[in-house]
């Protein structure tokens, strides 16, 4: 059987891991043990392992990637694409955020039985440590996106994993590369498109393993929270699942099927892997390696325009986490009673917006965001222990919407630049 398993492609192994992980998830306890050891102890191993060495892939990765990227643009091509990729992240984030501000105000979790739900409802026992993480935080802090673009030192930047300064310094890199003349010029290119090579080949590798890193992360969740955790928040989860399955089902194919002109069935297909691996990690920024992996050998999107776009993506278009922001300070707002009229909820779509631009790629690292939204509405910050025991879940979904939306990004534009080959059914 396991012979069988490893022949099958990549995200069939996942979705296998994907399942045997429910199954033992929900058969065994915290307590639960193998060969003396804590079952605990051991997923926690192998999930670790995993998320490092995908962590460690992602700076040169990323760095190669980009530079590779801008070299290879001509001149003329680098205002135009860079324009289009913006407007594409700043839609399709704008897009996602009013689908769950819908959402929220048709479901209206946060009331029950007419009421505010805030009496019904325990905080979490979290609370304090969620404050101590975010205390301080306020509108202001958005400057410090533009702040965190410009690192002090890009070695120090690289090795704490601030992505933003990394990419707009990899940015500059590779479009005065691409200007370079002469040996020197040809010496630069050669090493970078023999570092991009390598790291493919590296990240081929580590993803041989994913199935196991997968399996270990999602019984882990499954183990330490039970079925049992979702019951007080099922409304709010549901919102929040719908509005995310409305903006990756329904308004992300129309854009591949009427802009790009594909066939959004096969890109499903070609991106699946990575969708698994970003649903399992919760992490857009470990699961980038495979997103460049999907989009350029499964769709065919030239690294021209993947090596642009996607690592940008993995830090500033994050259309899950705007939308979830979205929706849970909806969502507090109503179990608090406040009413908020049409001013205070476009003030929340816009900071979702803003915040979203900046929020790294890692687990649950929106609750920042949150708060910022919740300071700006005059709430309190704890109620953010409302939406503590769903939250690992709903990021685990969100993470796979702001990678698809990424994807869609590279094939719409690669489309729009007139590449052919763009998911062919060959592929």
């Amino acid at each position: 059987m396991l012979k069988t398993l490893t022949r099958l492609p990549l995200h069939w192994q996942i979705l296998a891991a994907l399942v045997l992980a429910i199954i033992l998830g929900v058969i065994a306890t915290p307590e639960s043990g193998f060969l003396g050891l804590s079952l605990l102890s051991i997923l926690s191993f192998f999930g670790t392992l995993f998320l490092n060495a995908l962590k460690m892939l992602i700076v040169p990765l990323v760095v190669a990637s980009i530079i590779t990227g801008m070299m290879e643009l001509k001149p003329n091509t680098l205002g135009r694409l860079g324009l289009k990729t913006l407007l594409f992240y700043m839609a399709s984030s704008l897009v996602a955020i009013l689908i769950g501000l819908l959402m929220v105000n048709i479901l209206q979790p946060g009331i029950v039985d007419g009421q505010p739900a805030l009496e019904t409802m325990a905080l979490s026992s979290d609370t304090d440590l969620v404050l101590a993480k975010v205390e301080g935080k306020g509108a202001g802090d958005i400057a410090e996106v533009f702040l965190r673009m410009v690192p002090a030192n890009i070695v120090s930047a690289a090795a704490e994993g601030q992505m933003l300064g990394l990419i707009f310094f990899s940015l500059l890199f590779g479009y005065f590369l691409s200007h370079l003349k002469g040996s020197h010029g040809e010496v630069q290119k050669d090493f970078w498109r023999g570092l991009l090579s390598i790291m493919i080949q590296i990240t081929n590798l580590v993803m041989k393993f994913a199935p196991i890193g997968i399996f270990a992360l999602v019984c882990k969740v499954i183990i330490m929270s039970g079925a049992d955790a979702f019951r007080p928040l099922a409304v709010f989860f549901a919102a929040v699942i719908l509005a995310l399955a409305l903006h990756m089902l329904v308004f992300l194919p129309l854009v591949l099927k009427f802009v790009a002109k594909v066939n959004p069935a096969l890109h499903f297909k070609a991106m699946m892997p990575a969708l698994l691996t970003a649903f399992s990690t919760s992490s857009s920024s470990a699961t980038l390696p495979l997103t460049l992996d999907c989009v350029e050998r499964r769709a065919g999107v030239s690294n021209r325009v993947s090596g642009f776009t996607l690592p940008l993506g993995a830090t500033v278009n994050m259309d899950g986490t705007a939308l979830y922001e979205c929706v849970a300070a909806m969502f507090i707002a109503q179990a608090y009673g406040l009413q908020l009229d049409i001013v205070t909820q476009f003030t929340i779509v816009l900071i979702a917006l803003l915040t979203s631009i900046g929020v790294a790629g890692i687990p649950s690292a929106s609750l920042v965001a949150i708060t910022i939204i919740l300071g700006a509405i005059g709430l309190p910050l704890e109620a953010i222990g409302l939406i503590l025991v769903v939250d690992r879940v709903l990021d685990m979904c969100r993470t796979s919407v702001n990678v698809f939306s990424d994807s869609c990004a590279a094939v719409t534009i690669a489309r729009l630049e007139g590449e052919g080959g763009v998911l062919q059914e060959k592929r």
